[in-house]
């Protein structure tokens, strides 16, 4: 194994925990500890045509928000990203699209996915910390 291929494999391991880390606070609606996976600016767009939310406090005002229409309903989300490809950029960012699926059940009820999504990603990568720098959803539908 080359250097480079050695520092991309541990850099990909790097991002799936950093991914599994971060999508457990989402799915336990711990939206504080969510947002500060993100850089203090970080941008994040999960929904079409809504506008983005910049900042850790407007990261979390927009998941309280939108996590409102789930009040009362016994609901259990789990996101799952996998195909993480990762593209090192030149001013030290790593770009990361990953294929999204998001998987709704309720007591009696059959897992549905809803969405099917992309995610594109900036990730800030110092040492052994990952930040997120901004993220934008696509849907695969629209729903």
């Amino acid at each position: 194994m080359t250097a480079t291929t050695q520092s991309l494999t541990e850099l990909h391991s790097q991002v799936q925990h950093f991914y599994a880390h971060q999508m457990h606070h989402l799915d336990a609606r711990r939206f504080e500890e969510y947002a500060a996976t993100f850089t203090e600016d970080g941008v994040f767009q999960h929904s079409p045509g809504a506008e983005p939310a910049v900042g850790r406090p407007g990261i979390v005002e927009e998941l309280v928000n939108f996590h409102k229409k789930f009040d009362g309903d016994p609901v259990t989300r789990r996101h799952w990203f996998n195909q993480i490809a990762l593209d090192p950029q030149d001013d030290g960012t790593v770009k990361s699209t990953v294929y999204a699926l998001v998987v709704t059940v309720r007591p009696g009820g059959k897992p549905e996915i809803n969405p099917s999504c992309t995610v594109h990603d900036t990730l800030v990568v110092n040492g052994g910390e990952v930040q997120l720098k901004s993220r934008l959803i696509t849907h695969d539908q629209v729903f």
